[in-house]
């Protein structure tokens, strides 16, 4: 929904998500086989779950990556008001 309040440039920061996942994805890995080498199967755990949800997360950033971009109203199109703000 447009509100008119939006910058016209706006862009998605799923690249820089992408990013910050893989980081996270390294590290979670990282973690999850020094905890297990050093036997803390409870520290392995947590680092193991917390590598499932960044794969998860990582999987629908390169979801949305790959749909490419949607289609949003050009200059020529006027903001209207929220649904909340609007006369009845």
């Amino acid at each position: 929904m447009r509100t008119g309040s939006e910058p016209t440039t706006a862009r998605s920061p799923l690249r820089a998500r992408f990013w910050l996942s893989l980081w996270g994805l390294v590290w979670a890995t990282v973690g999850t086989v020094a905890f297990a080498l050093v036997g803390r199967p409870g520290w392995a755990a947590a680092c193991g779950v917390l590598w499932l949800v960044v794969t998860v997360d990582m999987a629908l950033i390169v979801r949305h990556i790959r749909q490419g971009s949607h289609w949003q109203p050009g200059r020529d199109v006027p903001p209207y008001l929220p649904p909340e703000n609007r006369d009845r």
